[in-house]
C-alpha cells in the first residue's frame, strides 16, 4: 500500500468514459473522409477506440494522424533584385520540446500545429498572411498550442477537448474588427493538453498603454 502511495501520478493512466471514446471515434471519421485513412484502419482503430479504457490507450490511435515533422519552405514573392526571403512554414511541431514562430514570417493558407508533451508558439502578429482565410490545424497531446493574434484579426475556434482546453483566452486588447480583417480559423483537439489562441497588442507596446483590458 505504501508503495501505491508513493508512486508518481500520471495522468494518462486515469479511466476514459464513453464521451472520450465519441470524440475519438468523431476525429477518425474526419480524417477517413479526407483520405487519411482507408476504411481498413478506420474499422481497426474505431475497435482500438473503444476497447480503451486509459487516456494512454488513446494517444496512439491518434498521434500519426498530424504532422510528424516540420515543414519549412519560402512563401515570400521578392520586392526586387536582391531582397532577401521571409521565411514561410507550413508546420510547427514540438515534441518533448520547444517550438516558436516569431517576428516576420509568411503563414501559408494552411498550417499545422502539433505538440507532443511540448510547446508551440504561433505569434502571428508581425507575420503576413498568404490568404484572407487562414486555417491552422492545431492539436496538442499532453503539451500546449499557443496562438497569438493581433486586435484586428477575426478568429474562429472550434476544437474538441479530450481532458484539456480548447479555445480562445482572455484577451489583452480588444478586438478591433474591419471589413478587410483576415480570418483565422483554428480546428483541432487538444487530449490532455492545451490549445490557446489570445489577442495581444503589438510587440513592444509599453504596459502603460494597455490600460485594464
Amino acid at each position: 500500500m505504501g508503495e501505491m502511495e508513493n508512486r508518481p501520478h500520471d495522468p494518462s493512466q486515469m479511466r476514459i468514459g464513453d464521451d472520450d471514446r465519441h470524440k475519438v471515434a468523431e476525429l477518425l471519421r474526419t480524417a477517413a473522409g479526407e483520405g487519411r485513412l482507408d476504411l481498413d484502419e478506420l474499422d481497426e482503430r474505431l475497435e482500438a477506440t473503444w476497447s480503451a479504457k486509459t487516456y494512454a490507450d488513446l494517444i496512439p490511435i491518434t498521434a500519426d494522424l498530424h504532422p510528424a515533422a516540420p515543414v519549412a519552405h519560402a512563401l515570400v514573392p521578392r520586392a526586387g533584385a536582391g531582397a532577401p526571403a521571409v521565411p514561410g512554414h507550413a508546420s510547427s511541431v514540438a515534441i518533448m520540446g520547444d517550438c516558436k514562430r516569431r517576428g516576420a514570417w509568411h503563414v501559408p493558407a494552411n498550417h499545422a500545429a502539433f505538440s507532443l508533451m511540448g510547446s508551440v508558439v504561433l505569434d502571428l502578429r508581425e507575420a503576413t498572411l498568404t490568404s484572407p482565410d487562414t486555417l491552422i490545424n492545431a492539436s496538442a497531446i499532453m503539451g500546449d498550442v499557443k496562438i497569438l493574434v493581433p486586435a484586428h484579426f477575426h478568429v474562429v475556434v472550434d476544437g474538441t477537448p479530450i481532458m484539456g482546453d480548447y479555445g480562445q483566452g482572455r484577451d489583452k486588447v480588444p478586438a478591433d474588427l474591419r471589413p478587410d480583417s483576415p480570418t483565422v480559423r483554428v480546428r483541432g483537439m487538444a487530449l490532455m493538453g492545451s490549445v490557446q489562441v489570445q489577442r495581444l497588442p503589438a510587440p513592444g507596446t509599453p504596459k502603460k498603454y494597455l490600460g485594464s483590458y
